[in-house]
This record gives C-alpha cells, sequence and structure tokens, in this order.
C-alpha cells in the first residue's frame, strides 16, 4: 500500500472560501506540503492554518521570489523525492494550493513527476479570477461572449492581438508591468472599463478603476477587462 497524493486548492486568501472537503482532508493528513517564500510565511499555509491538526509533518517547499531565474527544476525534483519518501512509506500527501491546483499552480510540476506511480487526487479551489470578479461585483462575460487570461510579462505585440480577439479578459503577473499595462490599454481604448483589484477576498482588498492603480502592482493583484454590461441590454 502506497500513500495518496492530494493537490488541494485552498482558495483567494480568506479561509472561509476553502471547501468543505478541502478542510477535511488537510485536517486528516499526517504530511502537509506547501510552496513557501525563501523569507516570510507560506500564503498557502496562513490560509489552511485552522485545518492543520497538530502533530502534523510539514515540507515547505522553498521558491525563491525575485525576478532572476532560478533553478525550478532542481527545487520540484527535491520536493517530489522528500514527498515521494512518504508515499512509498503509506502516508498520504496534502498539497496545499493557492487558488487552485491547475491555474497556474505550482501544483503542476509535482503531479507531472509523482501521477504516474502514486494515486492522485485533485481538489479544486476557488480561483484568484472567481474571488477578483467577486470583489468588483461585475459580471466578465455575457451570453455567448469570449474570455481570455492572459499573462502580464507578455510582449506588446501578443497582448495586442490577443486583447482585439476577446470580448473579456483578465491580466494577471502585473507586477512590474502594470505602467506598460497602463499604456497599451489606453491606445486600445480599454482603459475606461478596466479595473484592478488587489487581495481579492482578505481584509486588505481593493478595487479601483485602471486610472487610479498604483505604479507597481503587488503580485496578488490582476486586471479585469469586462465585457458587455448586463445592465445596458
Amino acid at each position: 500500500m502506497t500513500g495518496r497524493l492530494y493537490g488541494i486548492g485552498v482558495g483567494p486568501g480568506d479561509p472561509e472560501l476553502m471547501t468543505l472537503k478541502a478542510h477535511r482532508l488537510i485536517a486528516a493528513a499526517p504530511v502537509v506540503a506547501y510552496p513557501a517564500p525563501d523569507s516570510g510565511e507560506s500564503f498557502a499555509r496562513v490560509i489552511a492554518a485552522g485545518a492543520i491538526s497538530p502533530g502534523t509533518e510539514e515540507i515547505p517547499i522553498v521558491i525563491p521570489m525575485r525576478t532572476a531565474r532560478f533553478p525550478a527544476q532542481e527545487i520540484y525534483d527535491d520536493a517530489a523525492s522528500r514527498i515521494e519518501a512518504h508515499l512509498a512509506a503509506g502516508r498520504d500527501v496534502v498539497v496545499l494550493c493557492e487558488g487552485d491546483p491547475f491555474f497556474y499552480g505550482s501544483f503542476m510540476y509535482l503531479h507531472a513527476r509523482l501521477a504516474g506511480r502514486f494515486p492522485v487526487e485533485i481538489v479544486p479551489g476557488v480561483s484568484s479570477p472567481a474571488a477578483c470578479t467577486a470583489a468588483a461585483a461585475r459580471p466578465l462575460c455575457a451570453r455567448n461572449e469570449a474570455l481570455t487570461i492572459l499573462p502580464a510579462p507578455l510582449p506588446d505585440t501578443e497582448l495586442r492581438a490577443r486583447l482585439a480577439r476577446t470580448d473579456a479578459a483578465i491580466v494577471i503577473k502585473l507586477g512590474r508591468h502594470l505602467p506598460r499595462l497602463r499604456r497599451l490599454l489606453d491606445e486600445l481604448g480599454l482603459s475606461r472599463r478596466t479595473l484592478y483589484v488587489r487581495h481579492a477576498s482578505l481584509p486588505q482588498q481593493e478595487v479601483l478603476a485602471l486610472a487610479d492603480a498604483p505604479e507597481v502592482a503587488p503580485y496578488f493583484s490582476m486586471l479585469l477587462i469586462p465585457g458587455s454590461d448586463p445592465h445596458a441590454t
């Protein structure tokens, strides 16, 4: 008998947005792993802290938070090896994932390394776009409108082309790219309908018009570019 690997989405930040299933599995897990920065607390662990039982063995997966390239493959190889040892010994391992495990989540790299040899279960979580849309209280799409999710580091030419082909969009991974995106959206005539959301579902949550957004955005922020307003039709 081997252990089972669980990739568990813990949601966007508010612990009450964790699913009942996520809470149950975290509370019962003998081993809990989670991504962690090289300084400060793991946000995923902070969200799930109330569900982690005393005596649970913890595996922080330390991922440097910087723009310079780092040996990511080595980090995930090492984490997979540590998790594999527990699974091979018959212990279940829960991996905490901010938002949803497979929406730009680091769990996908552990899944690729371990899924072929151990049973795996994925528990979806409330994703950050859903949390930001709720915070903004503005529908993104209506009827047959298409939605595109774009990483901010894409080149301007690619962003322009994709925005031209969609009805609504979400732009993630803003950071230092926000001033460039502001200029681009101005050129495309999209600025007036664009909303900036940061720390959705948390006490410091903020929703602003793009014109009022800061020059540099925190990691947990995104832009919402809604399609048509359903109240206008």
